[in-house]
């Protein structure tokens, strides 16, 4: 909780498709299907969204700054962490049990400014979707969604650009030919400068506060069967207050992919991908020195083939990557500790999709998961009590212990008519990678551990299935999803753990199961001026793992009852666009303490009921503006926002506070923001 305050204190301070994948990447150009109705009543797998960026960053965005991952917060069954966060939740599932993929590489923390904005630029992307669950076989390695994003390709003919200023950040995009016709660059660059006003302050100029991403993307078209692309990402954060905090985090993923086409719609695709994160944290407090870092490092290569029947398609492929883990390495006065792993990863996959009859569509895959653990660091056995019973040393690359998962995946679309369907689906998922975390918000200090000798893959089984419904002119369509989710091998802390209690990750944490079950109802209306829509998600989450709540089921920290968003955009002409939204969240359940007793002068919280309490609800409505004149070779374009019009301030963090002598506790809310304001010009040329 301190160290959670401390980052509150640094914020305040400054076709009908027979492919399951619907990711198409063609030879001259990136190409993405429209997201129209027919499109989402008529592909086979129940739970996918798939969105256009100048769609989905059309809605209002806080700092009026465009966002993928805040916009897809609005869809159904997707939840937000907490008020303005970037990190997303579905069906039950924690953000860790999420993989975002930027041109098949991994991105493993997607949050600026501990999450007031998301990590990508929407300059830079064109399309994404969304799996909620319900995952073809080519995708693995997470228990709850995948996200995967394409990014921009630049033009071939002609040099372009843009700007844009805002109240926090300034971003830019260069884009043309390296040779006329045949290869092309995009580098787009943003960058805040809230430090910058901060050393105009006495009182604030020894403060941080930025942070910086670069994207860039080649792509060479060598014949009419082949191409290349080269994307690039990085990201940079650091918040510091004087000489008492120092907390920095980045990413960097890179992918080479080259594509050749075969005849007709067939293709092959190799990618060789690298992914890195890495937190970087100091803090003197009291005298107190302690120092705190982590990463993720991953390398891998990655082999598609689609081969197109005319109404038959099949997807198969392999994946294989090395991955380094570094769970924590700290110093605190004396003592130096770390803790660091490695493993290979390998799958390999078929999925089929083909019509059965004139109504009934079929997607089914098998993926196949073998996960080995690598020596060269220790391994151990954990007691009961969260002791270390047996100490095991490795050699270099030997294979400590492979998990092997078999993951089928099924899919059924049944037309009843031309403007209706019903879909059902079952998918077995598995994650190797897992996320500790001490609230529900992910932070620079959660710590992350693999499957190894002691903890198992996170497995998920899930459920689904929905009625759509269309109008004959797709001016409207409406859809309700229900779903049921199990997984197996979930973790969460021990009873009075953090993540700074030991070194070694598994004395800390206990493994259970969990479920997650709901409905989703949505209405959309796709023509004409006014579009947008609604969006009911009712759902639960809950957890059970022996050693903890005495061994019963108690609410997921990311647990709420009621999800609501209402969307709204309004083109009044050329020039004017105006948005609303609205999203009211139920509050998430949270620990309190029980009871309190005194050691040496100073107050101890225990606990005994997991996730006993709840948040307040949190509700805000956002509005925007856009005006944008469009000249002979360039456009400008200013956007007027409004995010929380009616200034709710909405919890962000709830802590514990002792009285004066000790004289009860309090429950103290703190809240990031109320009502925000902003303004941002945009020129493209």
């Amino acid at each position: 909780m301190f160290l959670s305050t401390l980052l509150l204190s640094a914020l305040i301070s400054c076709t009908t498709e027979p492919v399951d994948t619907l990711r198409q990447e063609q030879l001259e150009e990136v190409v993405v299907k429209s997201n129209s109705a027919r499109q989402r009543l008529n592909q086979i797998q129940t739970g996918t969204e798939q969105v256009q960026l100048k769609d989905l960053t059309a809605s209002p965005q806080i700092f009026g700054e465009q966002d993928i991952i805040r916009s897809m917060q609005l869809l159904t069954g997707v939840k937000s962490e907490s008020d303005a966060s970037s990190s997303f939740q579905v069906r039950g599932g924690t953000s860790a049990q999420n993989q975002i993929l930027v041109d098949m590489a991994p991105v493993y923390n997607v949050g600026h400014l501990a999450g007031l904005f998301s990590a990508f630029n929407s300059d830079a992307l064109v399309s994404a979707t969304l799996y909620k669950g319900l995952l073809p076989a080519s995708y693995g390695g997470a228990s709850s969604a995948v996200l995967d994003i394409i990014g921009k390709t630049g033009n071939k003919n002609e040099l372009h650009g843009g700007a844009s200023i805002g109240l926090l950040s300034a971003k830019g995009t260069l884009e043309g030919p390296i040779v006329k016709n045949k290869a092309s660059f995009l580098v787009t660059a943003r960058r805040s400068y809230l430090d910058m006003f901060l050393k105009l302050s006495p009182d604030f100029k020894d403060n941080t506060l930025y942070f910086y991403d670069i994207n860039a993307k080649a792509d060479w078209t060598i014949n009419d069967k082949n191409q290349l692309f080269l994307s690039f990402f990085t990201g940079n954060d650091r918040t510091a207050l004087e000489d008492m905090v120092d907390i920095r985090w980045r990413n960097l993923s890179t992918s080479l992919k080259w594509l050749h086409h075969f005849a007709g719609n067939s293709y092959a695709q190799s990618t060789v991908y690298y992914s890195g994160y890495q937190t970087d944290n100091g803090i003197d407090f009291i005298g107190v020195n302690i120092w705190f870092s982590g990463h993720i490092r991953q390398a891998g290569f990655r082999q598609d083939f689609h081969v197109d029947f005319d109404k038959y398609a099949l997807d198969l492929g392999f994946q294989t990557a090395l991955l380094n883990v570094k769970s924590a390495e700290w110093k605190q006065v004396s003592l130096h500790e770390k803790e660091q792993r490695r493993a290979w990863d390998n799958a390999v996959w078929l999925n089929i999709a083909a019509p059965i009859t004139k109504k009934l569509d079929v997607s089914a895959g098998l993926r196949l998961s073998m996960f080995s653990s690598l020596g060269g660091s220790l391994y151990y056995d954990i007691e009961k009590d969260g002791t270390i019973g047996w100490y095991y040393n490795y050699g270099k690359n030997q294979i400590v212990k492979t998990h092997t998962t078999f993951e089928p995946r099924l899919s059924l679309n049944y037309h009843l008519s031309p403007i209706t369907s019903v879909k059902l689906g079952y998918t077995r998922t598995s994650q190797n990678v897992h996320a500790l975390r001490n609230q529900s918000t992910s932070t620079p200090f959660d710590r992350y551990a693999m499957s190894s000798n002691i903890v198992e893959p996170e497995v998920a089984d899930q459920l689904s299935g929905g009625f759509f419904m269309m109008t004959p002119n797709q001016d409207f369509d409406f859809s309700i999803e229900g779903y049921y989710r199990q997984i197996n091998h979930v973790l969460d802390y021990r009873d009075g753990k953090s993540f700074a209690s030991e070194i070694e990750i598994e004395r800390l944490m206990l493994a259970g199961k969990g479920k997650g079950y709901g409905l989703e109802f949505s209405a959309r209306k796709n023509n004409g001026k006014l579009t947008g829509w609604i969006g009911y998600t009712l759902s639960w989450s809950k957890t059970k793992i022996d050693g903890i709540n005495q061994g019963r089921w108690y609410d997921a920290n990311n647990d709420r009852r009621h999800d609501i968003n209402v969307v709204a955009m309004y083109r009044l002409n050329k020039r004017w666009l105006f948005s609303a939204s609205w999203v009211f969240n139920s509050g998430q359940a949270f620990t309190a303490p029980s009871g309190k007793y005194m050691i040496e002068d100073n107050w101890v919280y225990y606990y005994t009921e997991r996730n006993g309490y709840r948040a307040p609800a949190s509700h805000h409505l956002d509005v925007s503006a856009v005006w944008s004149k469009h000249y002979r070779n360039r456009t400008h374009q200013l956007v007027f926002g409004i995010y929380n019009l009616y200034n709710r301030y909405n919890p962000f963090l709830i802590n514990f506070e002792d009285g004066e002598y000790g004289a009860g506790t309090k429950a103290k809310q703190y809240s990031l923001f109320g009502i925000m304001p902003s303004v941002s010009f945009n020129i493209k040329f």
